[in-house]
């Protein structure tokens, strides 16, 4: 048989591997090498040598010198089936190295930060369909909604390694439409995790496949909570890598404290702040009762409507309830409205499969361009409850848009007495706190004008914007050294319209101890020159102040100059994070510029202390150098000046001195 050449006679063994001969009908065959380490012929091995042989790792051949006994054909296959084992052994060895190559070359890659992606970065791209868009042609805001909802959901499972739950969603802005045949891409990634909880920053930009052209659609930061039925949840946190990873860590922090105080808010600014209504002014003529507008409806959650664990996902109830905010805003300008935003809201339980939704919308203000629709999401589980759960309420913002797009004016509200009106003047008030978010929280920090008006009704935010801009200037990562003088390091940063520098310096004081001192601006004037006199003007609350600071002239000025300071201060939310003190300008009505002075301005500056260890603190000022203060500042960074030395040495030995004062008042930090 021609297909027994393989095996070769004895005689041939003694050729060299690789030589060819003729076999007794005239075929050439190949002289293969014997696998026996030591150029020894091997023998017929017995089982267990034969197992050894297919143990090994990298055969390059295989010995077919072997007596074989019985049915030629089985001989034939027995020998078919070894040579499928050792060269499928040979490839995995193979794919094995390969794999650990480029194991290795991707750890180098990433460690150089090239092609780096967020571990828990999650994509999604959906195809606008008939069936997903509304009567305008427009994908849907609650299908959109839904699809928000999964993709923030599963990067939160992707981080927590176990099932996760909305528990908030932050004010929504939404800038473009989408049209039928368009693309939705949907990113989302954990900014940052806390101890059971996490921030989600979501992006959505349509494309245009014909076009290539992509739209911004709307930005999202949504809060899940990790849940696991046995145990309590500890997450992990997340390691920042990027510059702008490493702003939205920092800010998160602020963020979070800022939606945990978001109903005080409210209630703060109704109770000190009346809001005045001017019903009895309208045109009666062109108001509709706020009755009209009223819809309820429900839902039987499905199985389809819910997670792996049971739960409803928090996106199915955000789109039937824009559905039900959509009515009743359409019942007020009899058009069809679009939905500009939605107010931070949170979920105050869980849905589970088999449990009937309530959904109830009313129209609570109508303003002249806009229109308030607020949404309660009750629950029960049997008909015969008379009980029902509270699960969410939300306020949507609707216009109504000509062929231009173009707001139109909107018809006036008649609210009912008592629990109406009372709606009514909440939404005059929440409409205040959405411009201040929209335009104090949202806005880029270089659009921020140097000194913001001070109001108490909006003090959270001005808060908001101090810190958060101190942080994200202490994120920037193209800082360079310019000069060094006995371990006291500047740094200087240019942007495109701010210079800005940042003075370090480490001092054996705890970071606790440094600061309550640097925090306390009656002190300061002891150790820095350029601080004459501070008089405190308001203690707004625990951690802001705004101070009145007087400092002497520079340069060529022959006016002193003077600052209105918001001084807000932060303790660290976890052992990574630096105790803050962020100092900005503000208007005050009470403190106007006066001839005696002339009126100086910071934008950005403050310090972070972070703990390097037992009685040892790493102290950063950092500061976006305003047009007045220029000169001296650039004076310094050339090195013709030492100013920002001496100062900062002044410091250090300020808190020597006095970081055995603070004993009582350090228990509490």
């Amino acid at each position: 048989m021609k297909a027994m050449s393989c095996l070769q006679p004895a005689a041939a063994r003694s050729q060299q591997p690789g030589a060819e001969q003729a076999d007794s009908q005239g075929w050439m065959v190949p002289i293969l090498p014997v696998l026996t380490g030591q150029g020894r012929e091997l023998e017929p091995p017995p089982p267990g040598p034969w197992e050894r042989l297919q143990s090994q790792e990298t055969p390059c051949c295989f010995p077919l010198t072997v007596l074989f006994h019985g049915d030629p054909m089985a001989m034939i296959q027995n020998v078919g089936n070894h040579l499928r084992r050792g060269f499928a052994s040979v490839f995995s060895s193979r794919w094995s190295r390969k794999s650990a190559s480029r194991a290795e070359d991707t750890d180098s890659t990433m460690a150089d930060g090239e092609g780096y992606r967020n571990p828990t970065e999650v994509q999604m791209s959906q195809v606008v369909l008939p069936c997903h868009t509304n009567q305008r042609g427009e994908l849907s805001i609650g299908q959109l909604l839904k699809w928000i909802d999964t993709t923030a959901c599963l990067s939160a499972e992707r981080h927590a390694g176990c099932p996760c739950v909305t528990a908030s969603m932050d004010d929504i802005y939404f800038e473009h439409t989408i049209s039928v045949g368009q693309v939705v891409n949907i990113k989302a990634k954990v900014n940052r995790a806390f101890n059971s909880s996490m921030e989600v920053g979501i992006q959505v930009v349509s494309e245009d496949l014909c076009s290539e052209k992509q739209w911004s659609v709307c930005k999202a930061l949504a809060t899940f909570v990790a849940h696991r039925e046995l145990s309590k949840v500890k997450l992990k946190q997340t390691t920042p890598r990027t510059e702008e990873e490493k702003t939205e860590h920092s800010v998160a922090a602020e963020r979070r404290r800022m939606r945990l105080v978001y109903a005080d808010t409210i209630k703060d600014l109704l109770a000190n702040f009346p809001i005045q209504d001017d019903l009895e002014s309208r045109d009666c003529s062109h108001m509709v009762l706020a009755e009209k507008t009223r819809v309820e409806s429900v839902e039987l959650v499905l199985p389809p409507h819910a997670n792996h664990q049971g739960n409803t996902f928090g996106g199915q109830i955000m789109a039937w309830m824009e559905n039900v905010a959509t009515i009743a805003a359409s019942r007020l300008c009899r058009a069809h409205p679009t939905l500009k935003a939605i107010e931070m809201f949170h979920f105050r339980g869980p849905s589970q499969v088999g449990d009937r939704l309530v959904f109830k919308a009313i129209v609570n203000n109508a303003f002249k361009h806009s229109m308030e629709v607020g949404v309660c999401v009750e629950a029960y589980r049997q008909e015969a409850e008379t009980h029902r759960r509270h699960i969410n309420s939300a306020f949507m913002t609707f216009v109504v848009l000509d062929v231009n797009d173009q707001p139109q004016k909107l018809p006036w509200i008649r609210p009912q007495p008592g629990d109406g009106e009372r709606r009514y003047r909440e939404a005059s008030a929440r409409k205040k706190i959405r411009l201040d978010r929209k335009y104090i929280v949202s806005c880029k920090q270089a659009e921020v004008p140097l000194s913001v008006p001070w109001d108490p009704s909006n003090q959270v935010y001005l808060s908001y914007n101090n810190v958060s801009s101190l942080k994200m200037l202490v994120a920037k990562d193209n800082w360079a050294l310019s000069s060094e003088i006995n371990e006291v390091h500047l740094y200087t940063l240019e942007d495109d319209k701010f210079l800005s520098f940042h003075v370090e310096m480490v001092v054996h004081v705890d970071a606790a101890q440094a600061f309550q001192l640097l925090s306390d601006l009656h002190r300061r004037p002891k150790w820095d020159k350029h601080y004459r006199s501070v008089e405190l003007v308001q203690q707004v609350d625990e951690d802001d102040a705004i101070y009145h600071v007087i400092s002497p002239a520079l340069g060529s000025d022959t006016k002193p100059h003077d600052f209105v300071i918001l001084a807000s201060r932060r303790k660290p939310c976890d052992n990574r994070d630096p105790y803050i003190i962020a100092l900005r300008s503000v208007t005050l009505p009470t403190h106007l510029e006066t001839p005696e002075y002339k009126r100086g301005e910071t934008l950005c500056s403050g310090f972070c202390l972070w703990r390097e260890g037992d009685q040892l603190t790493k102290v950063s000022y950092y500061n976006q150098a305003t047009t007045g203060f220029l000169n001296y500042v650039t004076t310094n960074v050339a090195g013709l000046s030492s100013e920002f030395y001496t100062t900062f040495k002044a410091c250090e030995q300020f808190l020597l001195d006095n970081r055995n004062d603070l004993a009582p008042s350090l228990q509490t930090l």
